[in-house]
């Protein structure tokens, strides 16, 4: 199959959004992350929830209240739940290979945070050829020590927009370009 698309919604955890960690534009891209995933399974997209998995670290323990996805975050039964154990989703997950096995080859991305858990993922899915599309209002992350949360997703979007792709091509798109463009029709 050709340009079949899989949205990936990394992190969205109970964990990751708590008055100590807010998260910038929280109900914004929870809200567009909706939308998409509905469109998506409209169009038999697969939908992938990556859950962090810290078994053993004592934060996201797996079926512990931080690790849950949180309760905005839409979750139907046909969507795909995949355990992550590192920034990058693809490392020692069954990722690749459930990709591989619906005949994806387009991944369209959204989560938290900005710059750990979506860029690592943006980097290697980008290594192994994928074409890409990341939602440029639907990942979010916290202020950091020097810059604001707005300015990383701002600085993230940028970086993403400029880099050289390998077999496949990246796009950064908002949620309503990569409604009207990509998930519009049948694909």
């Amino acid at each position: 199959m050709k340009n079949r698309k899989a949205l990936l919604i990394i992190d969205m955890q109970k964990g990751s959004f708590t008055p100590k960690t807010p998260r910038y534009d929280t109900s914004g891209v929870v809200k567009r992350i909706n939308e998409l995933s509905d469109l998506c399974r409209k169009r038999n997209f697969p939908v992938f929830h990556i859950q962090h998995d810290g078994t053993g670290s004592g934060e996201f323990e797996k079926n512990a209240f931080d690790w849950e996805i949180l309760d905005e975050i839409e979750v139907k039964p046909m969507d795909i739940m995949v355990d992550k154990y590192a920034n990058d989703v693809f490392y020692q997950s069954n990722l690749q290979a459930t990709l591989l096995e619906h005949g994806i080859d387009e991944l369209i991305i959204t989560g938290c945070a900005t710059d750990f858990c979506v860029e690592s993922t943006v980097q290697s899915a980008l290594t192994k050829d994928y074409t890409i599309k990341i939602v440029a209002d639907g990942h979010t992350t916290g202020e950091r020590p020097n810059l604001s949360a707005k300015q990383v997703i701002d600085h993230y979007n940028w970086v993403w927009q400029n880099m050289i792709p390998t077999k496949g091509e990246i796009q950064v798109l908002s949620a309503e370009e990569i409604v009207e463009g990509c998930l519009s029709f049948e694909g």
